[in-house]
């Protein structure tokens, strides 16, 4: 990468318009990050925008993933930061540094993250957060909650009816037990089954508080949306609070209230948990804590992400290699020249290509990575060479991932779901903060 190693690079490098794919509309739009809908927007000439994700650090209130605290981090927790934060994939937070002091501390915290199921299989812009989620799940050794939204994706879409939902949920929690979760410390819950007793009293601690006009400003719902979609959420907050899981934490509402939570997520989860971090503290809980990270953009380009209901925009985690290899030689967008001859002279641009991009989430190696993006940029490497090294690791990773997934039984996912207390040993070298 350009920028020194081992530290993130820089935003503005993911905020190229000039080499974007054309889109036929001509007028110039803004960019849109909710939890439903995502688009870069587009400038004047119709050309699709990437996502400018500096902008949306201010929008939203969040803070950079800085050197220092990665720097922290690796203090902290004796381990190199993930690939996502080392090359600004995981680029934001809020309140990051509050559970590196519980971790160094010895404190207890917990980790949640969630999948709201849409199809009957998760492609690679969903695999990716959560093999981040388990790395972290491995490196603070700390129980792990993962919410199965069924409710919402029945009350946002026309066409998933309950009975899909359900469907769809089983797949996508056999695609999430073959990321490696650790058995003992995970609990996978599908919010038709799980909602009631203290759960559901958390969600309606939240409800109160919250009101029509604060929704209406934080997702930009009018009086076409149905009130399912306004009351939602309360109940993806509800996971933020510990209390909420007496199963795991126990039943000392105030010793359990005292629990914090970091959520990993895409940065476009964030209003749900603004709405969560307002009441919080009224609600004597302590405020959960994100880490965010970037979209995998779709195979089209910049300015969108992967879409489950979308084929030709995702990698999804059941397409056979063959099928790997068309969509990318078909559909991924490139970075390189318009000819042979102009690639070679000029080089390609990383910044925009689609196939590099994808190796820049998926390919462990730094130097192997720095190489051939030295390599294409000065035109050395061709368009096709591109393609085939991006091909060859999707289709390890994603036949990887199948192999696991196959051994995965419906005994094994009804243990995952089952309600029951979790282990995990936290830090094992506590450092005791020292006395004012």
């Amino acid at each position: 990468m350009a920028d020194e190693p081992g530290q993130p690079p820089a935003l503005t490098n993911l905020s190229l318009a000039e080499q974007a794919p054309e889109v036929e509309t001509k007028q110039a739009t803004g960019q849109i990050v909710t939890p439903f809908d995502v688009s870069g927007g587009v400038d004047e000439s119709g050309k699709l925008l990437p996502v400018d994700y500096n902008k949306l650090v201010q929008q939203f209130g969040a803070s950079p993933l800085t050197p220092d605290i990665l720097e922290r981090f690796e203090r902290v927790t004796g381990h190199r930061p993930h690939r996502y934060m080392r090359r600004g994939i995981v680029f934001s937070h809020r309140d990051l540094s509050k559970i590196l002091d519980c971790h160094e501390q010895g404190k207890p915290f917990y980790l949640y993250t969630g999948r709201g199921p849409s199809s009957d299989s998760m492609h690679l812009g969903h695999t990716g957060p959560f093999e981040f989620t388990k790395w972290l799940q491995d490196v603070f050794d700390v129980p792990l909650v993962i919410m199965m939204t069924d409710d919402e994706k029945f009350m946002h879409s026309q066409k998933i009816e309950i009975e899909d939902a359900k469907r769809y949920t089983k797949a996508n929690v056999r695609d999430i037990i073959a990321v490696g979760f650790d058995m003992k410390k995970t609990f996978i819950f599908s919010d038709f089954e799980f909602v009631g007793g203290a759960f559901y009293e958390n969600i309606c601690r939240l409800a109160k508080r919250i009101t029509i006009n604060q929704i209406r400003g934080t997702f930009g719902f009018n009086d076409s949306n149905n009130i399912g979609e306004f009351h939602f959420c309360a109940t993806q907050s509800a996971t933020a609070f510990a209390t909420s899981f007496p199963h795991i934490f126990g039943n000392d509402h105030k010793k359990a209230a005292k629990i914090p939570c970091l959520i990993p997520c895409a940065i476009d989860q964030d209003p749900y948990f603004r709405q969560c971090r307002d009441y919080a503290e009224k609600m004597k809980y302590k405020k959960p804590s994100l880490i965010h990270s970037i979209f995998l953009p779709a195979l089209q380009g910049p300015g969108s992400k992967m879409s489950a209901s979308i084929d030709s925009s995702a990698i999804f985690m059941n397409d056979t290699p063959k099928k790997i290899k068309d969509k990318i030689n078909k559909f991924a967008f490139s970075g390189g020249g318009a000819s042979a001859e102009l690639h070679r002279e000029n080089g390609g641009n990383t910044k925009v290509d689609v196939p590099f991009q994808y190796l820049t989430f998926f390919l462990e190696d730094d130097e192997e990575l720095e190489r051939i993006r030295v390599s294409y940029e000065k035109g050395e490497m061709m368009t096709g060479e591109l393609k085939k090294r991006c091909i060859e690791e999707l289709q390890a990773y994603v036949v990887g991932f199948q192999e696991r997934r196959g051994k995965v039984t419906d005994e094994i996912v009804a243990e995952y779901m089952r309600a029951r207390p979790l282990e995990w040993n936290g830090n094992p070298n506590p450092v005791q903060p020292e006395k004012k």
